[in-house]
């Protein structure tokens, strides 16, 4: 079997079938490169490249919008601990604050404070949060009532004049008044006791 291979090597017409099978071999391998070439051609390459242009610009789009709403949402967190720290006060000093202002806007406008109560009430959705309500009620003037009502509007406090019901007295000068405000209340964080 060797001396038949060693003799078939020395013919020359084996020898040419073989370096044309092989050059034939090369021509289709060269073909298949040159037609459809692994990794794709080079107009599939450059839509590919194109295609992933614009998925990163359409990303870097949505990664600069998502930065701004982060900042919004920053800036909105800011403002809200802001308004909440300017105009609600601790459930702690509340009473005395809002009476405080009461009393003080009573004797600014020249109006007698008489009677008042309080009732808390829980906000529905918050754990922080509740409404204090007061009913409180004074005896004036009409003009100092109104001096009154807009010394409580110009508050520090977020005072909400929820009813304001006003009765003549008897001598027909003065008023007796009686004011439902809503204000709210924050339960800041601390220990429990």
């Amino acid at each position: 079997m060797v001396r038949n291979f060693r003799a078939a090597i020395k013919d020359p017409r084996v020898v040419m079938r073989a370096i044309i099978g092989t050059l034939l071999a090369a021509n289709l391998v060269g073909a298949v490169l040159a037609f459809k070439p692994f990794g794709g051609s080079a107009d599939d390459l450059r839509r590919q490249q194109n295609d992933l242009r614009r998925q990163l610009t359409q990303a870097q789009a949505r990664l600069a919008d998502s930065g701004r709403l982060v900042g919004k949402v920053e800036m909105a967190r800011r403002e809200g601990d802001d308004f909440l720290g300017k105009y609600f006060t601790d459930r702690r000093t509340t009473f005395s604050t809002v009476i405080a202002e009461l009393d003080r806007a009573a004797q600014e406008s020249g109006i007698k404070p008489r009677d008042r109560s309080a009732e808390l009430n829980a906000i529905e959705g918050s754990d922080t949060l509740q409404m204090m309500s007061i009913s409180a009620g004074f005896e004036g003037t009409p003009p100092s009532l109104e001096k009154f009502v807009n010394i409580l509007d110009k508050s520090p406090r977020f005072l909400i004049i929820e009813s304001l019901q006003a009765a003549p007295q008897q001598n027909g000068q003065m008023l007796t008044v009686t004011v439902k405000l809503d204000t709210f209340v924050k339960e800041l964080p601390g220990p429990a006791l």
